[in-house]
């Protein structure tokens, strides 16, 4: 007999209370957040929190549009009641992502925090991992040393081979119709004008710090894939997962092509918010950098990277330097031979200490040719060499760890790539896809602290 009520049609179990609960309890003040505290002149702008919970409430049900937002403000009962009756415009929605996105980033900092206070994370183990994601700059939009010549010598070939056709045309007058001759006359001046378009544009690509230019997206960048021939231009996503429960404890949206540079900022910062004082993490060969593991060593982290295998001499079917072994008392190396290859010489390559050693058996070691096609065999070994070698006895030991961090990470990027759908990221500049990334991540921990 009574009056129904809109907080009848809200389970008590529903995710949407946990949204509301959480964005309440944040000082949005303190986070950053525009216009917490309204103007005492003029119509009261629309709170940041019930914003901020539009925003977690769509991405969390894959709902990223602003548009498809707003009208999901006033026929969603779940949105409906999380905002209390409100319905902002999709501008004012997009406006606030655009104007907030450094805010955005210290709120998946804050629910981090709060899983670490719920004690979701039980082990001090993560799993680190790169992957790319698409933007809307399409390859043939983005210029670099070598297509820029590519490009330049397939239009002179095009602008050769219509001049050659001109020229048989006044060899042979009346063989080509005069619309064919001014048709071709049209194109030749086409194709120059495109070659003066791109040497500009070369210009302004050698004046870009890794000499690439994206004309779309002005941040992307061109980067490689695993299959042959399939690099895409967009973004190069960093994460730290924890290994237990699976939740994102650091990302961080970059440019850069691969991941060598990354292991020890992205270390760094899972530390950091799992307030652990010793941390270990996993990641791929893609991450193997002496300085990257060293660094890691000297903040308490401890690194667990295979070796990359690029070695020529294996390659070319001659020993390796796996099968040089070090004598750390006599600071020397045994090679297959059973010679002794002592420390010869200190020289700096890359910024590198590195000590090169060699036997004096090498000219008439009768295995020689198994082992270098020179009079003699260098090995070389950096001076923190031992840091690499402990870490690999540690992978020796624990042979399933990349089996750990295949089944921690590679879930996630699956997941929020199936959520972004093929077309990732459509957004312009670096700061508004990181911004776009935050938002993806806090709801995929929610969604997973939610579930735990």
């Amino acid at each position: 007999l009574f009056p129904e009520r809109l907080e009848d049609y809200i389970n008590e179990d529903n995710p949407v209370r946990v949204i509301d609960v959480f964005v309440e309890e944040l000082d949005l003040g303190t986070l950053g957040f525009e216009s917490v505290e309204p103007a005492s002149t003029g119509r009261p702008r629309y709170h940041p929190a019930t914003l901020l919970k539009i925003y977690i409430y769509g991405y969390l049900n894959r709902v990223p549009s602003s548009r498809r937002l707003e009208r999901e403000t006033q026929r969603n009962i779940e949105l409906i009641w999380l905002t209390g009756r409100c319905t902002p415009d999709f501008k004012t929605l997009a406006d606030f992502r655009k104007d907030n996105g450094a805010a955005i980033g210290r709120v998946c900092s804050q629910f981090v925090l709060l899983c670490r206070h719920m004690q979701l994370f039980t082990d001090a183990v993560a799993a680190i991992d790169g992957s790319k994601f698409k933007a809307v700059n399409s390859r043939d939009r983005n210029l670099s040393e070598a297509k820029l010549k590519a490009r330049m010598q397939q239009l002179e070939a095009s602008v050769a081979r219509y001049l050659d056709e001109l020229d048989r045309a006044d060899r042979e007058p009346g063989q080509l119709p005069e619309a064919r001759v001014a048709h071709l006359q049209r194109k030749i001046a086409t194709v120059r004008e495109h070659m003066q378009q791109l040497t500009a544009l070369g210009e302004a690509m050698r004046q870009a710090q890794d000499h690439q230019l994206s004309m779309t997206d002005p941040d992307a960048r061109s980067m490689a894939t695993h299959g042959r021939g399939s690099g895409i231009v967009g973004y190069n996503v960093q994460m730290a997962v924890e290994a237990s429960n699976h939740l994102i404890v650091a990302h961080e949206v970059t440019n850069e092509g691969h991941d060598r540079h990354r292991l020890a900022s992205t270390a760094n910062a899972a530390k950091k918010a799992m307030a652990c004082d010793a941390l270990t993490v996993i990641a791929d060969r893609g991450y193997y950098k002496g300085e990257q593991i060293l660094a890691c060593e000297q903040n308490d982290v401890t690194p667990l990277v295979p070796k990359t295998q690029t070695s020529s001499s294996t390659a070319a079917g001659r020993f390796d330097k796996r099968d040089f072994h070090y004598d750390t008392l006599r600071d020397s190396y045994r090679c297959p031979a059973n010679e002794e290859a002592p420390r010869r010489m200190t020289t700096i390559e890359d910024d590198l200490t590195i000590q090169v050693y060699w036997s004096s058996a090498c000219p008439t070691c009768p295995i020689r040719r198994a082992c270098t096609t020179s009079t003699y065999r260098r090995i070389r070994r950096w001076e923190h060499e031992a840091v690499l070698e402990t870490m690999q006895r540690r992978l020796d030991h624990h042979p399933e760890a990349m089996r750990v961090r295949r089944q921690t990470v590679e879930h996630v990027f699956g997941t929020l790539k199936a959520w972004m759908g093929s077309t990732h990221f459509l957004m312009r500049t670096l700061p508004k896809v990181a911004t776009e990334m935050s938002l993806y991540v806090l709801a995929y921990n929610m969604k997973r602290a939610i579930k735990i």
